[in-house]
C-alpha cells in the first residue's frame, strides 16, 4: 500500500502561497489534528452513547471504532474501504447508515481519509455530508473543505469556504487560521483589499491569537500592492 508523505517543510510567513498544494500543507496536521480530536470527543461520544440504547446499530459503532484505529495508525485506505477480517470501511458504514450518527461520522472520517490520500475531490464530497451543529466540529469541517478546494485549485470557493469557517467558529483557536489562509489565497488572486480585511480582522477580533502576533506584516504588504 503506498502512503502519502506526511512530511512538508512549512511556508515562508513573509511570502506570498506560490500553489494551493503549499498552501494547504503549511496547516495540515495542526487542522487535521483539531478535526480528529473534536469529530472523535463530541460526536463520537454522543454517537456510541446513542448507539448503546439501540441494538440495530451496535454492529455501526463496533465497525467505526475499528476504521478509528485504522485511521490512527495512517491506514487511510483499510479505513475507507475495510479489510479481510470483517470491518466494512468508512464508505460502506456511509452508505449502510445514511442519516444516522454512524453514517454521518463515517463520511467525515471517509473525507478526512481522501484528504491524506490527496484525493481531494472525493475529500470534499464526503465532507461536505458531514452536519453538525457544535461550534467546533462544524467549523473544522467546514475548513477542511476550505482547504482541499484550495488543493483543487478553487481558489475563489476556497476562500469563500475558509471565510465561512472563521465566522462560524467565532473562536481564538480557528478563526485566525482559516483568516489567515483565506487572506493568503485572496492575495495570491490579488484581492489585496479583501486580503487586508481579513487580516485586520485578526487583529481587532483575535488580538490574543498566535497568528495575531506577526499580522502587522500581512497587513503591510497587502496594502502596499
Amino acid at each position: 500500500m503506498s502512503k502519502q508523505n506526511q512530511t512538508h517543510d512549512p511556508l515562508n510567513v513573509d511570502e506570498a502561497l506560490s500553489t494551493s498544494e503549499a498552501f494547504l500543507f503549511k496547516y495540515k496536521n495542526l487542522l487535521i489534528g483539531i478535526v480528529v480530536a473534536i469529530v472523535v470527543i463530541v460526536c463520537g461520544f454522543q454517537a456510541y452513547t446513542h448507539f448503546i440504547g439501540e441494538p440495530n446499530e451496535v454492529k455501526a459503532s463496533e465497525a467505526l471504532f475499528k476504521g478509528e484505529q485504522y485511521f490512527g495508525n495512517n491506514d487511510f485506505e483499510s479505513a475507507l474501504k475495510g479489510d479481510s477480517l470483517g470491518y466494512a470501511g468508512f464508505l460502506k458504514i456511509a452508505d449502510e447508515y445514511s442519516g444516522t450518527d454512524a453514517g454521518n461520522l463515517a463520511n467525515v472520517y471517509a473525507g478526512l481519509c481522501y484528504a491524506q490520500l490527496a484525493k481531494y475531490e472525493e475529500a470534499t464530497t464526503y465532507l461536505d455530508k458531514f452536519s453538525a451543529d457544535d461550534y467546533m466540529v462544524a467549523p473544522a469541517i467546514i475548513g477542511t473543505l476550505g482547504n482541499c478546494y484550495a488543493q483543487m485549485g478553487q481558489l475563489d470557493k476556497a476562500a469563500a469556504t475558509l471565510l465561512k469557517a472563521a465566522h462560524k467558529a467565532n473562536s481564538t483557536t480557528l478563526s485566525p487560521i482559516y483568516l489567515l489562509q483565506a487572506g493568503q489565497i485572496l492575495e495570491k488572486q490579488g484581492k489585496n483589499a479583501e486580503a487586508v480585511d481579513a487580516y485586520k480582522e485578526i487583529k481587532t477580533q483575535y488580538g490574543n491569537s498566535y497568528q495575531a502576533m506577526n499580522i502587522d506584516k500581512y497587513i503591510e504588504r497587502a496594502s502596499i500592492k
